[in-house]
This record gives C-alpha cells, sequence and structure tokens, in this order.
C-alpha cells in the first residue's frame, strides 16, 4: 500500500505526474503559506462605507471632469482586466499547474478576482452610474481596448484544448505566459490605476472607492509575488527554458507593456490633476519595469529610476492601517474579525 504514496520528491509545479490530489506533503511551503496568508485577509466589498463617494459624485462643485473621467475609467479598465485574469486562471493556468499546493492557492486567488469584480460592480451601483457605459468601455474606449487586446493572445491561447505541456517549446510557451499574466498584467498594467485613484483617497476624495482599491491592490501585490515565487520555480527545474534568446524576448515584451500603460496614463490624464501629471508615471512605470525584472532574474531595463510614489509602498507594506479619514482602524484579516475603534 504505501509504494504507491506521493514524496516531496515527487512533486513539480509543471509536468507533474504524480496525483495531484495528494496535497501533502508539502514541497512548496510558501505556496501553502500564501494560501494561508490570503485567507486570512478575506474582505467584502459592502464593508466599505460608500455615503461619502456618493454624496461628493452627486455633489455639482465636488469633482473636476478629470477627477470623474479617472473614476470611471479606471472603473472600466479594472472590471473588465480582473474577468480576463478570473478566465485565464480557471479556464487555462490552473491547467496547466501541476502541483497541489499551488493550486489551492490559485483557487484561492480566482474567488479575490471575482471579488474585485464585485467591487468595482458595487462601486458603480452605488454611484450611479451607466452600467452599459464602465463595463463596455474595453470595447469602447481605445486606450482601455489597447490594453485588453495585449493581453487577449496570453489568456486565450493556453486555454485551447489541444495545448499541453511536456515539450521545450510548450513549456517555454506557458512560462512566457505566466510573465505576461503575473509581471506584466498584474505587476504593471494596474499600476496606474491604483496611484490616480489612491491619490484621491489621500486628499480626502472618494475615500470608499480608495479603500476598496486599497484591498485591491494589497490582493494583486500578493498574487503577483505568488506568480513569481512559481516563475523563479518552473526556472529552478527547467533551467534549459531560461535561454538567452527567450529573456530577450521577455524583454522586449515588458518594455512593451511599459510603452502602452505610459500611455494609458496620458490619455486617463491628459492635464495634470491630484498633484499628478503623465512624466511622474512614466518614471514610475520604468521604477517599477525594473523592480518586476529583477523580481524575475531579468536584467533592469532603465538604469537609475525613482519612485516618485514612495507612499505606495506604505500601503503595501502596512499591515494596520489607519483609514484614510476616519477615526476607525480596520486590521487586514478575515472580515468577520475586523477590529474597530
Amino acid at each position: 500500500m504505501g509504494e504507491g504514496r506521493i514524496r516531496v520528491d515527487d512533486k513539480r509545479i509543471i509536468n507533474c505526474r504524480a496525483d495531484l490530489n495528494q496535497l501533502v506533503p508539502f514541497k512548496y511551503e510558501w505556496a501553502w503559506q500564501k494560501y494561508l496568508d490570503a485567507c486570512a485577509n478575506h474582505w467584502m466589498p459592502q464593508e466599505v462605507n460608500m455615503n461619502a463617494d456618493i454624496a461628493l459624485w452627486k455633489s455639482s462643485d465636488g469633482l473636476s471632469e478629470d477627477e470623474r473621467m479617472i473614476i470611471k475609467r479606471n472603473l472600466g479598465f479594472f472590471a473588465t482586466a480582473d474577468s480576463l485574469v478570473a478566465n485565464n486562471l480557471v479556464l487555462a493556468v490552473y491547467r496547466h499547474i501541476t502541483n497541489p499546493e499551488c493550486r489551492q492557492y490559485l483557487l484561492r486567488q480566482a474567488f479575490e478576482e471575482a471579488l474585485h469584480t464585485h467591487a468595482y460592480q458595487y462601486v458603480v451601483e452605488s454611484l450611479g452610474l451607466d452600467e452599459g457605459e464602465i463595463f463596455n468601455m474595453y470595447r469602447e474606449v481605445p486606450v482601455i481596448a489597447r490594453k485588453a487586446e495585449w493581453a487577449l493572445p496570453f489568456t486565450q491561447s493556453l486555454s485551447d484544448p489541444y495545448f499541453h505541456t511536456g515539450s521545450p517549446e510548450a513549456d517555454q510557451r506557458l512560462l512566457r505566459e505566466l510573465v505576461a499574466f503575473y509581471i506584466v498584467f498584474e505587476g504593471i498594467f494596474f499600476y496606474v490605476g491604483f496611484v490616480q485613484v489612491l491619490s484621491m483617497g489621500r486628499r480626502n476624495k472618494m475615500t470608499g472607492t480608495a479603500e476598496q482599491f486599497q484591498y485591491i491592490l494589497r490582493d494583486e501585490s500578493m498574487h503577483m509575488n505568488f506568480g513569481i515565487d512559481m516563475i523563479n520555480q518552473i526556472k529552478i527545474e527547467n533551467p534549459h527554458l531560461w535561454s538567452d534568446a527567450f529573456q530577450q524576448e521577455l524583454v522586449g515584451m515588458i518594455r512593451e507593456a511599459v510603452d502602452l500603460e505610459a500611455r494609458y496614463a496620458v490619455e486617463t490624464m491628459p492635464r495634470g490633476v491630484l498633484g499628478l501629471n503623465a512624466p511622474m508615471f512614466e518614471e514610475y512605470l520604468h521604477f517599477i519595469a525594473n523592480r518586476r525584472c529583477s523580481q524575475i532574474g531579468l536584467p533592469e531595463q532603465y538604469p537609475g529610476a525613482a519612485n516618485p510614489f514612495p507612499w505606495m509602498s506604505e500601503v503595501l507594506d502596512l499591515k494596520k492601517e489607519k483609514n484614510f479619514f476616519e477615526t476607525r482602524v480596520t486590521e487586514y484579516q478575515t472580515g468577520g474579525a475586523l477590529n474597530w475603534d
């Protein structure tokens, strides 16, 4: 009976022939810990008070047209983006990852992506926005459509029922698309929007929406870090995939994404607002891209790039965060155990 039991050494991130139902013994403790951390960070959109946002949005002089455009454009992009991410996880990535503890985290991530889409719908409903306008921006607003179009080939190809890993070419394709998914889509394409919306919250505007985005940012940061660990583990187990030519291809992909996101910053913020402007975002994207490259072993592409928004690191780093303009402190943990002052 014991001869058929799974051993730690039998496990691999991809191309594992061991029984996927055998969760333990763990090989990738980091994956299981990330699953536990994600469960401890549970929250729901309805826990966030939107009354101040509703009053401000309805006020004739509460927000400028540029500020209103920032909110609507980001809701339009994020709603589409997180739906694409959830679909890709469920229909493609999960099928090709052959480690049960990693799959356990992917299931949690898929739920969180659905939760994020729920949050955007909750904001749209609270503010009384035109749902058709917001949820069709990926079709009708060119700057949003370009980012969705960039991502679609990566999110669709792995769901091809005839695609299977096991050859160097197929394994490299999976690795390429994991980089596109976790490094570009989760790690670069969301960050202009995060800065814009959280900057509004820091100025006592749209504080409920900003709080939703703060929780979403923390979730997305955890997703990205999980993806980075998974990419690096695949590299360790399959060093032949990480060729010089493949690395150059990934560098080109990341640089293209940075240019695309920089254009998104310009078109969502054609004039300076909230103390922000498009050149600041270009610098920030260069800084972010350098970090993403170094995290997966690629050379930094933008020497000397600095972070013009150091407060963004504080948003991620603090486990207990004073709500922007209220007297309560929210402990970022299981929703049923939120601590209030």
